[in-house]
């Protein structure tokens, strides 16, 4: 079964509220998100879905794929990551896939009904002999019908133009935690160096997708604080991936985590972050990310109640493993879900000139 084959199960949908750029604040303190998450779970998910469904189908889950097209390698010491020459977790570097080999990955998700193709590279940043071929990669997935986004490290902003002129969609750059906690996980760029990236690529004109990654053994105040620094942006993010950890023999926070408590993150407090980033941020996307592999559907389900309306599908995100189609299309099969259709709400706005605050003028 596809999940094209899903969107006869759902019922049907009430109507979905017009966005409102009014609906979008940049304005959230600290302490008005901690109080979010200190509600009682029950009203914490209520109140998230309140505003999921004012602004968002809740019957609808965007479906992306997402491949690797150059793998291990990187430069960087990101605690979390496998790919990092840091690591020792067996992760052979690559070079760049020959661009026909992306467009056909791209061609079977566009057939298991994947919308956007997500290319990621283990790269500190691009270099110029790269951008010929990120160039085609995203021209030729583009001319296939589907939404294109790129995670290729940090930008400049000549490359972010490069990339908006090829007709790129989404630009991935995670600011991964709180700017308090973001030492603690990566050395090798700063907080600061995250968010020049995503004001290159806004400048470019490109959607952003910005989240992090929860259970690496932050505290709940840092889980406020993440939410806090893309709920303050200036524009919020298109798309809001979040991560929960998983913890890979070889890395710094895979090993450190090992064998302890702190090697998975809570499901209700994961269900809470999901529930927060949906109430602070009501027009973007939020992605239910890297981790699902290990929640049950129940989890999964409460993600879904509390805001979360788009997955990555498929066998694998970049070196991790991941739910596969089958399983979520009998998974979207049990809770009467179907993929997404229509836009986005932050990208229609942007269509018709409504936004403000909530989306790039």
């Amino acid at each position: 079964m596809t999940m094209s084959d899903t969107a006869t199960l759902s019922a049907p949908e009430a109507p979905v509220q017009a966005p409102a750029a009014k609906a979008v604040r940049n304005d959230w303190s600290r302490e008005e998100i901690a109080a979010l998450f200190d509600l009682p779970f029950t009203e914490l998910v209520f109140r998230a879905a309140e505003v999921h469904r004012t602004h968002h189908r809740a019957g609808e889950v965007q479906l992306c794929t997402l491949l690797s097209i150059k793998t291990g390698g990187c430069p960087e010491d990101c605690g979390y990551c496998s790919q990092s020459v840091k690591a020792d977790s067996g992760v052979e570097a690559t070079k760049l896939m020959e661009v026909q080999a992306v467009l056909q990955s791209a061609a079977q998700a566009r057939d298991a009904g994947s919308k956007r193709f997500c290319m990621g590279a283990a790269w500190r940043n691009p270099k110029a002999r790269d951008m010929p071929a990120i160039i085609e990669m995203v021209k030729g997935v583009r001319q296939m019908g589907m939404e294109t986004c790129m995670t290729l490290g940090m930008l400049d902003e000549a490359q972010a133009a490069q990339l908006a002129e090829a007709g790129l969609d989404y630009y991935n750059h995670n600011i991964d935690t709180s700017p308090e906690r973001y030492g603690e996980v990566i050395t090798t760029r700063s907080f600061a160096d995250r968010l020049k990236t995503l004001d290159n690529v806004r400048g470019a004109g490109i959607n952003v997708c910005s989240g992090g990654i929860v259970g690496m053994g932050e505290t709940r105040a840092d889980r406020v604080g993440f939410v806090h620094a893309l709920a303050t942006l200036e524009h919020h993010p298109e798309s809001v991936p979040v991560n929960a950890l998983v913890p890979i023999k070889g890395t710094v926070l895979g090993d450190m985590l090992a064998d302890t408590p702190l090697a998975k993150i809570d499901d209700i407090e994961f269900v809470r972050t999901v529930a927060v980033a949906r109430i602070t941020m009501p027009l973007s996307m939020v992605r239910l990310s890297a981790g699902r592999e290990s929640m049950s559907e129940a989890t999964q389900a409460l993600c879904f109640m509390a805001g979360a309306n788009s997955i990555f599908t498929g066998d694998k995100l970049l070196t991790a493993a991941n739910a596969g189609d089958d399983a979520d299309a009998a998974m979207f099969a049990r809770l009467g879900l179907k993929p997404m259709e229509g836009e986005e709400p932050l990208r229609a706005m942007k269509a018709v000139g409504g936004c403000s605050g909530g989306c790039a003028a």
